[in-house]
């Protein structure tokens, strides 16, 4: 394996999760389309007056840089490529869609037909309408761009009819191949309550 330091510009991406690392750093995961999952250090993005601070936010288009050749690489560039306005219950169903990301991708994978079915599901959330449609056609595409769809046709997510059927289908394919529940999918039933 090469060991060079690798170099990306530009790279369309969402933030997935960022952790306090060091004083005044972030461990940040990003889903980049043509990169998959990358591990990427924001060295100083805790500092009050970082370029990063304000632009590594969740479910918000991004355009990233880094460098590095090793399983963490270093962010050296992150700019806002537009902005998702998620409200209420469209958070919750955008954080289980990251898990989900988090959970069954493997590192630097790339999905870029999966990529696209994510800023799909974001845009639908931002447009307030019924997130159903919205994290089932994700998860449908989930689970097929990771080689464990169920074989058959893709169904209409918009018919009201089918979603209870559907959405066990996939909670079980899901829950089979993690292994258990999802802490979002657990809060996200709750709210499906009210």
């Amino acid at each position: 394996m090469n060991r060079r330091a690798l170099r990306v510009q530009d790279a369309e991406a969402y933030l997935l999760h960022s952790s306090p690392w060091r004083e005044t750093s972030l461990l940040v995961q990003a889903f980049a389309r043509e990169h998959g999952v990358v591990s990427l250090a924001a060295r100083g993005a805790k500092r009050p007056y970082s370029v990063l601070r304000p632009v590594l936010s969740a479910f918000q288009p991004l355009a990233i840089s880094w460098s590095g050749a090793g399983e963490v690489k270093t962010l050296t560039r992150a700019e806002c490529a537009g902005v998702r306005r998620l409200s209420g219950r469209a958070h919750m169903s955008a954080w289980y869609m990251n898990e989900l990301l988090l959970r069954l991708l493997p590192r630097e994978d790339p999905h870029p037909v999966l990529f696209d079915a994510y800023d799909a599901a974001l845009r639908q959330l931002a447009s307030q309408q019924p997130a159903a449609s919205a994290l089932r056609r994700f998860e449908w595409t989930l689970l097929h761009e990771t080689g464990y769809g169920m074989e058959s046709d893709s169904p209409d997510f918009d018919d009201a009819a089918l979603e209870p059927q559907l959405r066990r289908r996939l909670r079980e394919r899901l829950d089979e191949l993690l292994g258990r529940p999802l802490q979002t999918r657990k809060v996200l039933m709750e709210l499906q309550r009210y």
